[in-house]
């Protein structure tokens, strides 16, 4: 060896690899190789400190805390037994929101069919100028 004191050695036990580019974990502090610098690798004994992920509920988007030594799969089945608020009926959304403008017309539609003349907003049957007396333009309708 022409360069003993360069590098550093792996602080895995069953490595111990004279590694030039050495890493340390953020977690721990120790010296490890490129092999095993993740928390897995080394068994990480600090690693909850540093590994922390919160699950979102998948149903209302809301992070469920979870305790250290908590199943986090149950946790969150336990937010959605209790405290989810997700309400699939706020989910639906209505399709016929256009409604006629014709009075006394109470349809709806869910495309807005819109008169050329007037510019409003009427349903299929009160569509055409003169179905809904349209006095949007002086120009005369034929009646054809």
């Amino acid at each position: 060896m022409e360069l003993p004191w360069l590098g550093e050695h792996c602080s895995e036990r069953s490595c111990k690899q004279l590694d030039f580019l050495p890493l340390k974990c953020n977690a721990c502090g120790e010296v490890f190789c490129k092999d095993h610098i993740r928390y897995e690798d080394h068994k990480c004994s600090s690693a909850y400190k540093k590994n922390v992920q919160v699950p979102v509920c998948p149903l209302c988007n809301t992070p469920i805390p979870v305790q250290k030594g908590e199943i986090p799969d149950i946790v969150v089945g336990a937010h959605i037994d209790k405290d989810c608020k997700y309400n699939p009926a706020q989910q639906k959304q209505k399709i016929f929101t256009n409604k006629c403008l014709k009075p006394g017309c109470k349809r709806k539609e869910m495309m807005k069919v819109v008169c050329e003349q007037c510019g409003g907003s009427f349903c299929i049957k009160h569509r055409h100028p003169l179905d809904h007396d349209c006095k949007g333009s002086s120009r005369p309708i034929s009646k054809a």
